[in-house]
């Protein structure tokens, strides 16, 4: 059937065919239509013939799709939305009588042809289709092979880490803390116990409930894998007479040291309260010297602590000494002769520091001899290195700090052969407990841990032998 339709959308109109459906060749697609919507875009244009209106039952609604051309056409009972033919007006309601009589069939003509509708594959070159599956076969192995090898590795890498870590655990209890669990621990770092040049510490109680130290660091600027390197180090120090180091935590720009807590608290502190009598002086003496001398001598590295001081000194509940605060430490080479000069900038606590520092001289083990000569002459005289300046101005530098020293050495050189010169120096808390000999020879260690040549200070183990068999 031809018709000739006018443009004129009044001259138009539609019939309703059930179950037919044309495919293709929509003009446009109209999602959500009315079918007044609809049959009003098929009468505007010259070239629509009809529309498909569908009902879309996922969205719930009508879609439009106006036909340019009426080919691919199919009548079945599975098709539920029907196709409105547009017709003139003229013969709209002939047709409407007799639109079961009206087919789809398309009789052959010289416009109409049959299309082969057969595919035939093209000719493939069977050995470059090999080829690729091949290499694809063989690219696809070697990325497996390639993420196996990498998964396995790392997986070994973290299972030596995890060893050694639970080894250090096992053994010492030395682990890795988390920034959270010590603030935690020291409820938001509220309680104070201690400041000093490398840090501020505070008391904590860890989640096993063994109360700690912790010491948040002031050398946030260092290098993450050479503070590892360090903790990895001071976390196997094993000595009676070295503070036992707990742990540590290191991230970002956070990085703290745990260390068990000390009830008696520092030397300082104890000096300064004049509760610590003659005997426990001098066993402080011999329990910080044995410290320092595992550190110098007998542990795998060679140690240096860099700021012995009273404050540094703890005390147990039996005030036992022991050597703390490795927060300024440094590893130093065996082979180099206990050498070292690749110090950036000085170390210590002014009133404790060696003339080395000041002198740019190298720096060896003797600048830890000499803080520990000042701190015995402060035991003995209960006089504070900081305090024997007077009144004068600080432009003198270490010489007016070494007044304390200068003044044990003259009391000595001038009543050398009177023993009155050590009832002069002791501190007058234990003046008249003591044992006058012991404490002369003493106060001669000390005197020569303080020389100003470096090669004629003993070493720590030589002040061990010095003072045990008294």
């Amino acid at each position: 059937m031809e018709f000739n339709l006018s443009c004129n959308a009044a001259e138009s109109g539609f019939i309703k065919l059930p179950n037919v459906e044309f495919y293709g060749y929509d003009i446009k697609f109209y999602e959500n239509y009315t079918y007044e919507r609809c049959e009003e875009v098929c009468l505007k244009s010259c070239k629509c013939y009809g529309f498909n209106f569908k009902f879309n039952g996922d969205k719930g609604y009508y879609n439009c799709f106006p036909k340019s051309l009426l080919l691919n056409g199919y009548r079945s009972p599975s098709f539920e939305n029907p196709f409105y033919l547009r017709l003139p007006k003229a013969s709209i309601s002939f047709y409407a009588n007799r639109k079961q009589e009206i087919g789809l069939d398309c009789p052959l003509t010289k416009q109409n042809l049959l299309l082969d509708r057969g595919y035939k594959k093209p000719k493939q070159n069977r050995m470059l289709q090999f080829m690729v599956w091949f290499a694809s076969a063989f690219g696809g192995f070697e990325i497996i092979c390639i993420c196996f090898v990498w998964l396995l590795l790392y997986k070994t890498q973290q299972r030596l880490t995890g060893n050694t870590q639970s080894y250090l655990q096992v053994v010492s209890g030395f682990r890795k803390f988390t920034y959270a669990e010590l603030k935690k621990a020291t409820r938001n770092f509220r309680e104070e116990i201690g400041r000093g040049g490398s840090g501020i510490v505070y008391k904590g109680v860890l989640s096993d409930h063994r109360v700690a130290a912790i010491k948040r660091l002031n050398e946030a600027n260092q290098g993450e894998a050479e503070f590892l390197a360090e903790v990895s180090i001071i976390g196997r120090v094993n000595h009676m007479n070295l503070i036992e180091i707990w742990g540590y935590c290191v991230e970002g720009n956070h990085k703290l040291l745990v260390y068990e807590y000390m009830e008696c608290g520092s030397l300082g502190e104890n000096l300064i309260s004049g509760t610590l009598d003659w005997e426990k002086r001098f066993d402080v003496a011999v329990g910080s010297a044995r410290g320092l001398a595992y550190l110098h001598e007998e542990y795998l590295e060679w140690v240096l602590h860099c700021d012995v001081n009273p404050q540094n000194i703890l005390l147990d509940s039996n005030f036992q000494s022991k050597v703390a605060d490795f927060g300024l430490f440094k590893l130093v080479n065996r082979g180099g002769g206990g050498k070292n000069s690749s110090f950036t900038r000085v170390r210590g606590t002014r009133g404790y520091m060696a003339p080395e520092w000041i002198s740019n001289l190298p720096i060896t083990s003797k600048v830890d001899v000499y803080s520990y000569g000042v701190v015995v002459l402060e035991m003995v005289t209960g006089k504070s290195p900081m305090t024997m300046g007077g009144q004068g101005s600080g432009n003198k530098g270490v010489m007016e700090l070494r007044e304390l020293v200068k003044w044990v050495r003259e009391k000595m050189n001038g009543n050398g052969e009177n023993e009155l010169w050590i009832e002069e120096i002791i501190d007058p808390v234990v003046k008249g407990k003591c044992d006058l000999r012991k404490m002369e020879i003493l106060v001669q260690v000390a005197l020569e841990c303080v020389k100003e040549d470096t090669d004629a200070r003993p070493t720590m183990s030589q002040v061990i032998e010095r003072l045990l068999p008294h």
